[in-house]
């Protein structure tokens, strides 16, 4: 695990995570939250939506920004303080999603790192972006 402290990070530094998300993710994903929507849980469902298939939970996927941010930038310790995100294309089952965060912004004096999110598909298509703020622990 990374950790950083507001000294020792840099505007442009980034980090990523990469996940596939499974059929049974989503169906462990959905009974710990009860969201059991069919166009998630349920294949011949799905097949009638827009989507043609099963997509799986926004939120799901965007636990891979918590992922980034308290493992590895700014890492350890850090405390999410706010996100902005926005949901531009599904994510099916068994894509494989990678994640990334990089550093846009640094208020020293209030200890809050800005970062752009950005989340593309294994063919590199975006499905989700935009802004989180967190404060880096004060010390390693």
């Amino acid at each position: 695990m990374e950790s950083y402290t507001m000294s020792e990070l840099k505007i442009g530094q980034s980090a990523s995570v990469t996940k596939t998300f499974t059929a049974g993710d989503v169906l462990v994903f959905a009974g710990f939250t009860g969201d059991m929507n069919p166009v998630h849980v349920n294949e011949e469902f799905a097949k009638t939506t827009k989507f043609g298939r099963r997509i799986v939970h926004g939120p799901y996927v965007a636990t891979l920004i918590g992922s980034v941010l308290g493992q590895q930038l700014p890492g350890g310790g850090s405390v999410y303080v706010s996100q902005d995100i926005h949901f531009r294309a599904p994510v099916f089952v068994d894509d494989t999603i990678t994640c990334t965060l990089t550093v846009t912004a640094m208020d020293v004096e209030r200890n809050r790192l800005t970062l752009d999110i950005n989340l593309v598909n294994q063919d590199g298509k975006l499905v989700m972006d935009g802004t989180s703020v967190t404060m880096p622990a004060l010390k390693k």
